[in-house]
């Protein structure tokens, strides 16, 4: 009992120090299943009553010595400690009929055993084809019949990976029983399995174990310990500041399209290079306004007229020497003049609904002349300005018939306009027939009324 604590408390040092290791592995768990064989031969225990061989005599002789079960017949498990060390238990089963050589047998017997085993792993210089060489040691107890005994153990083996999480496991110990005087006696025992891996946890299943991953969420690369580079620039994505579009690590990430040093996040004109005081754009023509913001590229021009050098007095945004109306706020896209007021064009549809023409007909009558040379006068004063001329009629007649001559009319009257010196393509003609009526048609006053043209200023 004295020795059985010895060998409890030397084990019990070994667990703990192995339990005190970084335990950093990624599967830390394995479990084993297998078989095992006895062997009683190669010890060298050899007396009369009991004819063993010397140490490791006849050792592979499997035929004669080895006792072996086909059965799974071995589990164990572990739990790795670190690179080098690991820790767990084994338990086996088997059926003895071989005490020795040929001459010593005898009735089978069962024989179990649950042993605590150190595992300890060769350096990686060791290893050859792939095998990774380990050396075991430990203590257990073991049954053989009604009789028991506990052993010290140690041995060698080879692991076989076939794949992350999975490997072929071989193993011999040497086990030393300590209770002599009985029939089990100091024996071999080999063992081999397929060990199984696991424990390890890959939460986004990016191949990194989460505990190494500092992304553990989002699925990313080795590179950048499991997180993710979406561009593919080679800066992660937290330290990216286009994580979405390849960039250059000088700008952290972001790229220079132009190549003008600076960042297409900071540069106004990211196709066209230029400088950092333009803010990214050229200045073709040096005056220090951006060819973005100068309303003359190629002649210099002060700042405050745009960088041209006419000035635009009316500030309506178009320089003087393209402006048709300089001292007066009007549109860009009216080369600078205005449109004429909401009031005038009341008073253009004003004369527009009085516009006399013969029923059912495009012909302007007698009394056009007076009304249309008002007209003509307000686009000659707005002299920029493009009209619609819309034509409209009553419900009177078919539709078809009522369209086609809402457009005649409209025509009509946009060929005076150009008989009175109005450019035609400053003018445009179009028919609603019935579909806009202004008040109803059930009534001759009514229909007098829908019975109009509209002018309208073109945008």
């Amino acid at each position: 009992m004295k020795k059985l604590g010895k060998l409890i408390l030397v084990f019990a040092v070994l667990f703990y120090v192995n339990s005190t290791l970084a335990q950093d592995k990624n599967n830390q768990w394995q479990v084993t299943f297998g078989n095992n064989a006895v062997d009683f031969h190669p010890v060298g225990t050899d007396t009369e009553d009991n004819p063993t061989g010397h140490l490791f005599s006849e050792y592979f002789n499997i035929q004669k010595n080895w006792n072996t079960q086909t059965a799974i017949n071995s589990f164990s498990i572990s739990r790795f400690g670190n690179e080098s060390f690991s820790y767990g238990l084994r338990g086996t089963l088997n059926r003895v009929t071989r005490l020795g050589d040929e001459r010593a047998r005898i009735e089978g017997k069962r024989i179990a055993s649950i042993d605590a085993v150190v595992t300890y792993n060769l350096p990686d210089f060791m290893s050859f084809c792939k095998l990774e060489p380990f050396l075991e040691g430990g203590t257990g107890y073991t049954w053989f019949g009604n009789q028991r005994s506990t052993t010290m153990n140690g041995g060698f083996g080879v692991n076989y990976p076939v794949s992350e999480k999975v490997s072929i496991k071989l193993n011999s110990a040497y086990k030393h029983a300590f209770n002599d005087m009985q029939d089990l006696k100091a024996h071999f025992q080999h063992n081999i399995g397929v060990a199984i891996s696991f424990g390890g946890k890959d939460t986004d299943g990016d191949g990194i174990y989460d505990q190494y991953d500092d992304c553990p969420d989002q699925p990313g690369l080795p590179a950048f310990n499991g997180c993710p580079d979406n561009d593919g620039d080679g800066i992660v994505n937290s330290k990216d500041s286009c994580p979405d579009v390849a960039g250059l690590v000088e700008f952290d990430g972001c790229p220079d399209t132009d190549g003008d040093g600076i960042p297409d996040t900071e540069d106004r004109c990211v196709n066209e290079p230029g400088s950092i005081e333009m803010g990214g754009c050229p200045d073709t023509d040096g005056d220090g306004v951006a060819d973005v913001d100068d309303g003359c590229i190629e002649v210099a021009g002060p700042i405050e007229n745009s960088g041209c050098p006419w000035p635009d007095t009316d500030g309506d945004g178009v320089l003087d020497k393209d402006d048709k109306c300089p001292n007066v706020v009007g549109l860009v896209n009216n080369a600078g003049c205005p449109n004429p007021s909401e009031e005038i064009m009341e008073k253009l549809n004003a004369v527009g609904a009085q516009v006399p023409f013969d029923l059912n007909k495009a012909l302007l009558g007698e009394k056009v002349k007076g009304l249309l040379d008002f007209v003509a006068d307000i686009m000659k004063e707005y002299s920029e300005s493009k009209f619609i001329i819309e034509g409209h009629t009553d419900s009177s007649g078919p539709n078809a018939f009522n369209q086609k001559l809402s457009e005649n009319r409209a025509n009509s009257v946009k060929d005076y306009l150009i008989n009175s010196g109005i450019s035609a393509d400053r003018m445009s003609a179009v028919g609603f027939g019935e579909g806009q009526p202004t008040v109803s048609n059930d009534t001759r006053k009514g229909r007098m009324t829908n019975r109009r043209v509209e002018f309208k200023v073109e945008d």
